[in-house]
């Protein structure tokens, strides 16, 4: 397996890979090529995909807003589940953000998704009690 930089170049794969697992929410305006374009510009080597034998099998988002860090759509190929592509795909983000001065990150889960809570539990996040996500959609 190889970690390497998500490029641009990549979104294809990387899309089909997202929408084919559970647990990975995908909205047309902020996953769309574009969208995912313009993220990966402001946030320059902090995604990364893993690859085995010229296939993309795992993908990790991740960003910052110069305080936090934030990762989103962690997925791995069903058949490379449970083999470390997840937590090594996670760790080169955690190693990327304490590398530019960034030292707590945050993700979402949904509440349904009980793999991935275990999943992240297993890899030593912890699931925060004391907070509430909000949001509110911005009309362009």
């Amino acid at each position: 397996m190889q970690i390497k930089k998500m490029s641009i170049d990549d979104y294809e794969e990387v899309f089909l890979l997202w929408k084919s697992t559970e647990g990975i929410g995908l909205h047309d305006d902020v996953d769309s090529k574009a969208g995912i374009r313009q993220y990966l510009k402001r946030n320059p080597g902090l995604s990364f995909v893993a690859k085995e034998n010229g296939g993309i099998i795992g993908t990790v988002l991740a960003g910052h807003d110069g305080r936090r860090g934030y990762l989103h759509h962690l997925a791995v190929a069903s058949r490379y589940r449970k083999h470390g592509v997840g937590k090594s795909l996670v760790d080169r983000v955690i190693g990327q953000l304490r590398r530019i001065g960034i030292r707590k990150c945050h993700l979402w889960v949904f509440a349904h998704n009980h793999p991935g809570q275990q999943f992240w539990k297993h890899i030593g996040w912890i699931k925060r009690e004391d907070i509430n996500l909000m949001s509110r959609n911005i009309e362009i």
